[in-house]
């Protein structure tokens, strides 16, 4: 994890996105408004089958993830077009769920975290027209840009995941 870490650091640092703005983006987003235990923890609070759907997403986009890192690094703009649309593409609340599902996991989900995944999906979207139209330094400040809202995110609604990140870190 740590390695991650710093190799996101360091990436991050590269495209030239200021290093401060995480620790901005998760302090609006800790301050945006006094969130109950259950907006704070989405995960452990959704019934299983959700919790598993939106495990799986954030691996996926994780995994997508890092190959955008790689690919933005050596130029590879089709690399990262395909990548970012599969994340935009996967996008949990649009996937082949019964509309039963559908409006139980609407219910299951605070309003602030449906909005920051939305938010979130149309960026990856962004990422990938930036790439398919081969302009590699919007593709940094787009992909800068996700990994602040997958900070702000995390710490708005997985502190029971990630602790260090409501805490100040290390």
């Amino acid at each position: 994890m740590r390695t991650m870490t710093s190799i996101l650091v360091s990436a991050v640092l590269m495209m030239g996105g200021p290093l401060t703005a995480f620790a901005e983006d998760a302090r609006d987003a800790a301050g945006a408004h006094v969130a109950s235990e259950a907006d704070r923890a989405v995960g452990s609070h959704l019934p299983p089958k959700f919790r598993v759907l939106i495990i799986q997403e954030m691996l996926a986009v994780l995994d997508a993830s890092k190959q955008i890192l790689e690919a933005l690094v050596r130029g590879q703009d089709d690399v990262v077009a395909r990548n970012a649309q599969g994340i935009h593409d996967s996008f949990v609340l649009e996937q082949d769920m019964t509309e039963a599902d559908s409006k139980a996991l609407h219910d299951a989900l605070p309003h602030a975290f449906v909005e920051r995944d939305q938010e979130f999906h149309a960026l990856s979207e962004q990422l990938a027209e930036a790439a398919r139209e081969g302009d590699q330094p919007r593709q940094r400040e787009v992909f800068t840009e996700m990994l602040n809202a997958c900070v702000a995110c995390h710490t708005a609604h997985a502190t029971d995941r990630f602790p260090d990140l409501t805490s100040g870190g290390r």
